[in-house]
């Protein structure tokens, strides 16, 4: 079988995983069958291949930072050939500088943000006095990307945020743009810095489209991920096979860009 990485999971402790993911349910006005929990994700992923997992979580107001990260730190460490882990920041913090350093400490290996949950905009001062942290600790950033409901993450407000950090390793999440697919490929497709996942996608995307803007990013700039717990393996990677990609491009989206990015023999 194929050797996977799910490059793009959230994962809660017991405790709150089921009102979390009730949580992103009606933010999202989905059905979701996963619960988000570390064990349900990894018997999702045994079913077709993965072998490690980009885990994270999310802070929606400061005073969470500390105990998320601690959190992922520690399934990170206790599991270290299986999960890899991003922290999580916000801009609101008092102590953003203390707050990388601190997650780095914990055996992280870049940040996630996401701007539609925590209320700010990509171009706005706040985005780029996370920015300059993030670029400061030379570490990858995995971004929520596109909500045609609000004006936080579009490529209108990723755009700026790309230019302002050339050298910054930034993962698109959702082809750089949920909801408004075209608009952010054809807006932001050749960014040297710019990679993208392709999870919370493939199910509004014809087999065609999704080429299209694989090739348009460029395969080398792709990876996979199923935003667990919202979409289920299996049927995740029947969409991604049905793409039509070659076999040598597969296994880049699949495995070797991910690998890449977080370090991986």
């Amino acid at each position: 079988m194929q050797k996977v990485i799910n490059s793009h999971c959230h994962i809660y402790p017991e405790k709150i995983a089921s009102r979390a993911v009730m949580g992103i349910r009606d933010f999202y006005d989905l059905d979701m069958s996963l619960t988000g929990r570390i064990d349900d994700l990894i018997e999702d992923g045994n079913k077709v291949g993965v072998v490690h997992y980009l885990v994270h979580s999310v802070a929606t107001t400061p005073k969470q930072v500390k105990s998320i990260n601690e959190f992922i730190g520690e399934v990170v460490n206790d599991n270290p050939d299986i999960f890899s882990g991003f922290g999580t920041l916000h801009p609101d913090s008092e102590d953003i500088e203390g707050d990388l350093e601190h997650l780095l400490s914990l055996g992280l290996k870049g940040v996630k943000l996401h701007p539609d949950f925590q209320q700010f905009a990509l171009n706005e001062e706040r985005a780029f006095k996370l920015g300059e942290v993030i670029n400061n600790g030379n570490v990858p950033v995995l971004i929520h990307c596109g909500d045609y409901r609000y004006n936080y993450s579009n490529p209108e407000q990723l755009k700026p945020f790309l230019e302002k950090f050339p050298d910054m390793q930034v993962i698109g999440a959702h082809f750089a743009g949920w909801s408004v697919w075209a608009q952010a490929t054809e807006e932001l497709a050749g960014t040297p810095n710019l990679y993208v996942d392709l999870s919370s996608s493939l199910y509004a995307l014809s087999s065609e489209d999704a080429n299209k803007f694989i090739h348009a990013y460029g395969v080398d700039k792709v990876l996979w991920g199923t935003d667990y717990p919202m979409w289920e393996s299996e049927s995740e990677m029947e969409l991604f096979h049905k793409i039509g990609l070659t076999k040598e491009e597969e296994n880049m989206i699949l495995y070797e860009n991910s690998a890449k990015i977080l370090g991986l023999k």
